[in-house]
């Protein structure tokens, strides 16, 4: 079976009569007249693996059931300037739908559609302009109804289901993670290799780059961070623009998406290839807290187990440096760690690279960890200039992330191979 047909079907079961819509993302303009390179909607890509704009799955649920898509219409001419388009009947066969109709019919046939169904299932929220072309759509099957034609009158937000879906990843998936983890981890390898003092931010970046292209990534999973010196200790730098120095470290949290999958690396390392004593401590403290928080990677822990077992440690290893004072149990209770560390410990990762599932059940208990789950793990230290710490540890940012995957009796490290050993990292450096 189609693996979107089968993924629809799971997602249909038991759901009482009535229509899904699921639209995929806007093209969003750059400036005047050019676009963003093109980006489908997470979770209709999911359902269809279709990946052309503007385009709309439809489900009719019930004792009839019928999944319709909508998409652009064949035309030599747009296609002689902006590319190949599937049109309605190649889509419908490829990718395993019942229908296919041209976006030219959207509104007349989704009226058709919507015509006596007593429920509407839609993400809503994410587009305010959808949820108008739904609201237009639902008023026009109203305005059937001298004629006998009753339009829905219950509306379902979808989103949580997918997103419970979309939580667990199948062998399909995880095996293409695993693919974005390797090239992930080559660049930040060709990244380690080439960056000297001197160089700017960008240049590293460009590395980064170079090695996603050259393995099949078209695009990075998100805005990669290169950070030097003291921008390491900005959480979502950006600007990747500043002049290397020796001595500092470089922070470069990057990632590269294979087939709509992400991938998510941190890795710190200093630029001129050896870790100064101030700066392998911090490291050191925050690869033990990525350990602790990896040895609480086992199917039915708790999710935040992993986040408290890191700021244990992490809370240990700042007063041993005397960067926070004990006891512990103080420090832990008045969170005094959070001067230095003030995030969790990882995300779920997948389609995004904050990938869609909830983290607590609706008691407000966090979830347990089930097999399937696909994660990071990311403890950080980012000591900036303040009258507690001393000169020698200021604008010290480390971050070490890897991508992660529950599995029945443990947990798959996807993105082992990617260098984190300080005797291993300088070994490489030094090439």
């Amino acid at each position: 079976m189609h693996p979107y047909s089968s993924r629809r079907e799971r997602l249909l079961a038991d759901l009482p009569a009535g229509v899904l819509i699921l639209p995929t993302a806007p093209e969003q303009t750059r400036n005047a007249d050019s676009t963003f390179p093109f980006r489908y909607d997470s979770s209709f890509y999911y359902l269809t693996g279709f990946e052309e704009p503007e385009a709309v799955y439809a489900q009719v649920i019930g004792d009839t059931p019928q999944a319709v898509l909508f998409c652009r219409p064949k035309d030599e001419t747009h296609e002689i300037w902006d590319g190949y388009r599937y049109g309605p009947a190649a889509a419908q066969e490829k990718f395993g739908f019942d229908a296919a109709y041209s976006t030219d019919d959207l509104d007349a046939e989704m009226i058709k559609l919507l015509s006596n169904q007593p429920r509407v299932y839609f993400a809503f929220g994410h587009n305010p302009g959808w949820d108008l072309r739904l609201a237009g759509w639902i008023n026009a099957v109203r305005a059937k109804a001298r004629s006998g034609v009753h339009a829905p009158t219950e509306l379902v937000d979808i989103s949580a289901r997918i997103d419970e879906m979309r939580l667990f990843k199948d062998a399909h998936e995880i095996d293409i993670m695993r693919r974005a983890g390797l090239i992930n981890t080559a660049a930040h390898r060709r990244a380690m290799r080439t960056a000297r003092p001197g160089q700017f931010e960008y240049e590293v970046e460009a590395e980064l780059m170079h090695e996603y292209y050259r393995s099949g990534s078209r695009f990075p999973a998100y805005s990669s961070i290169v950070a030097s010196g003291p921008n390491a200790c900005v959480l979502h730098y950006g600007e990747n623009n500043r002049r290397m120095q020796d001595g500092e470290l470089l922070l470069i949290d990057a990632g590269c998406e294979i087939e709509g999958y992400a991938s998510d690396i941190t890795r710190t390392f200093p630029i001129n290839g050896k870790f100064s004593g101030e700066q392998k401590a911090v490291y050191e403290l925050v690869l033990a807290a990525h350990a602790a928080a990896l040895q609480e990677a086992l199917p039915g822990r708790s999710y935040d187990a992993m986040h408290q077992a890191a700021v244990n440690v992490l809370t240990q290893g700042l007063i041993d440096l005397d960067l926070i004072q004990g006891p512990f149990a103080d420090a832990i209770e008045q969170s005094t760690y959070r001067q230095f560390y003030m995030h969790k410990t990882g995300h779920w990762l997948g389609l995004d690279v904050h990938d869609a599932g909830a983290y607590k059940q609706q008691n407000g208990d966090w979830r347990v960890l089930e097999p399937g789950m696909a994660f990071t793990i990311e403890p950080g230290l980012y000591i900036r200039p303040a009258a507690n710490v001393p000169k020698a540890f200021e604008q010290i940012g480390v971050r070490i992330e890897d991508n992660i995957v529950i599995t029945a009796d443990g947990h798959d490290v996807l993105t082992a191979d990617c260098p984190v050993a300080v005797a291993e990292i300088e070994a490489l450096m030094r090439g």
